[in-house]
């Protein structure tokens, strides 16, 4: 998915392959989900945050949802960027705090008042289903699996089935259609999510500085 955009490395040493990209010609690096790798030198790191799920109870995993602490994160990043509706938590005095929704691409308009059996294997499965209903989708089924979850030929043959029996189309997120097997991607829709900046200046400011 993020090969799709831009020259992507992928690696479990990201310092090993941040070299390999500047090797290639990359004069800037993007991590994907790297606030806590302390391999790489960050000059634009930031800290994003579900406004729906916050900071949960505050306490880092297992005894809650983060990966470390928010002020140590906080302290590290050079803004905060709040996705969705919901109270800001408590950061920083003087840290930067953008706000962003998750909008449909144009084309998913096409759903609308269709009947569509959802599924998907991400962090917050509930956040998709409701960006269908928000266009209009009427959901017959909603099928929830963990995150990361790598679907089995029968388990998506059953969805397949049970959609074809309701008259509907089978809707997933492309995170999800990606561990499809190619025939039966073919057989589902997929929906994805573009950012919305609320104030598209403020983060073209931002990366100005750097």
């Amino acid at each position: 998915l993020l090969g799709a955009m831009a020259p992507t490395w992928i690696g479990a040493d990201r310092a090993a392959s941040a070299r390999a990209a500047v090797a290639a010609g990359a004069q800037a690096l993007v991590m994907d989900d790297g606030l806590q790798n302390p391999t790489l030198h960050k000059t634009l790191p930031l800290l994003v945050i579900d406004g729906a799920g916050g900071i949960g109870n505050g306490r880092v995993v297992p005894a809650g949802p983060l990966r470390e602490p928010l002020a140590a994160a906080a302290a590290r990043c050079r803004a905060a960027v709040l996705i969705g509706a919901g109270n800001e938590p408590s950061l920083p005095r003087g840290l930067p705090v953008l706000r962003a929704a998750l909008a449909p691409p144009p084309d998913a308009a096409a759903l609308a008042g269709r009947p569509v059996l959802a599924f998907a294997g991400i962090g917050r499965p509930e956040k998709f289903f409701n960006s269908l209903e928000e266009i209009g989708a009427r959901l017959v089924a909603r099928h929830p699996f963990p995150d990361h979850h790598v679907f089995s030929a029968r388990e998506v043959a059953a969805l397949l089935d049970e959609a074809a029996r309701a008259g509907a189309v089978a809707v997933t997120t492309p995170k999800d259609a990606a561990r499809l097997a190619p025939a039966q991607r073919a057989r589902v829709t997929a929906i994805g999510v573009r950012l919305v900046w609320q104030e598209e200046a403020a983060i073209e400011r931002l990366l100005d500085t750097a």
